[in-house]
């Protein structure tokens, strides 16, 4: 079965080469820039299609005859694709977690500096000539309440216990200790100084900061996602920034991706930005090119690679 890397960009490239093996299946790159409907052309002939993070709309997978499974890079897919109507094309999505989530947590974390500081404002104003001095929050002492204790949730309240923050969280299940005090979603949004959000995007998660929910956070509060920008309801998000009663968010996922320069959030002071790169360290990248190509081979009936 053929395999194509679809969405190689020339610096994964590079990373690639160095974590493929000899004895593992070949794949082809590519590191071209193609629109939703060049892929059934790209995908002809090929059986196995390993997706970083471009969309695979239903109506061009109809299309793809010889595609029986896609390798998506990470675990948010369902942005990116209708998982179900896939599987009903007889198309296999796989996903996997915990190849980044230190990478993820550290991304959080500076979103929130930046936030707190209003360090990309300030860039934005040296560069065009301005000088103004603009006055931060401190952030030790000050509540860190975290929306999903997964692996990487569970490495941002590490890291912001290590700062010296207060550390709360919500999870969807309980099981066994989450390493932080565990509180109502209502309690940790209307208590919380900086809410980072990690949650996985799940039909019950989508839109889970609702109107009625960010209407409910603390005056002032920051806001990061590094999560999965459907997690937020955007237009609500826009007015609570829009009346200041949202001080700041850091964004790193968007509804939809790119993000258009034209974009309501993207002309707002109070938003600092990043593009979907909250994973993109090299060590992540090699743990998750080799988890995708692990992927690969058990499709393809090849042994595991010892770690």
């Amino acid at each position: 079965m053929k395999t194509l890397f679809i969405d190689c960009n020339r610096q994964l490239e590079l990373v690639f080469k160095r974590v493929h093996r000899a004895d593992d299946p070949a794949v082809v790159i590519n590191n071209s820039p193609f629109q939703s409907s060049d892929l059934p052309r790209l995908l002809d002939g090929y059986g196995i299609c390993i997706d970083d993070h471009s969309y695979m709309p239903t109506d061009m997978m109809k299309q793809c005859g010889a595609l029986k499974h896609i390798v998506f890079c990470g675990t948010g897919a369902s942005s990116y694709m209708d998982v179900a109507a896939l599987a009903a094309l007889g198309i296999t999505v796989h996903t996997f977690r915990g190849y980044g989530d230190t990478a993820v947590a550290e991304h959080t974390i500076a979103l929130m500096f930046a936030c707190a500081r209003e360090i990309a404002l300030m860039d934005r104003g040296i560069r065009a000539g301005h000088w103004e001095p603009l006055e931060g929050v401190q952030l030790r002492g000050k509540t860190l309440g975290v929306i999903g204790l997964g692996g990487i949730g569970r490495e941002v309240a590490r890291i912001g216990h290590g700062m010296g923050m207060n550390v709360i969280g919500w999870n969807r299940t309980s099981h066994g200790d989450l390493g932080v005090p565990v509180v109502a979603i209502d309690t940790l949004l209307e208590s919380s100084d900086v809410i980072s959000l990690n949650l996985s995007l799940t039909d019950e998660t989508r839109s889970f900061l609702d109107a009625r929910r960010l209407a409910r956070i603390k005056p002032g509060a920051i806001l990061v996602n590094t999560a999965r920008g459907a997690l937020v309801d955007e237009a609500a998000l826009i007015e609570g920034l829009e009346s200041g009663r949202i001080r700041h968010a850091g964004l790193d996922v968007f509804h939809a991706e790119p993000l258009k320069p034209d974009h309501p959030l993207a002309k707002m002071r109070n938003v600092t930005l990043s593009p979907h790169a909250a994973f993109r360290t090299l060590e992540a990248s090699i743990n998750l090119l080799r988890r995708a190509l692990d992927i690969v081979r058990r499709i393809e009936g090849h042994p595991a690679v010892p770690g």
